[in-house]
């Protein structure tokens, strides 16, 4: 999911550069949500680990 996230940031750089101005947004708001999912979900399970007295890290 985080490799997904980049990918959307470089095409949204590319875009961006090229004056592909509404592709450039659109792929930097996907980025921000797949960015923001990731990290969700590393949370989530860092928090499932600790309550089950596992490992974190």
């Amino acid at each position: 999911m985080l490799g997904w996230a980049l990918t959307f940031v470089v095409l949204a750089i590319v875009a961006g550069v090229l004056g592909f101005v509404a592709l450039a947004g659109l792929a930097a708001g996907i980025a921000k949500i797949l960015f923001f999912l990731f990290l969700a979900l590393l949370v989530l399970s860092f928090v499932g680990r600790a309550l089950r007295g596992k490992s974190v890290l």
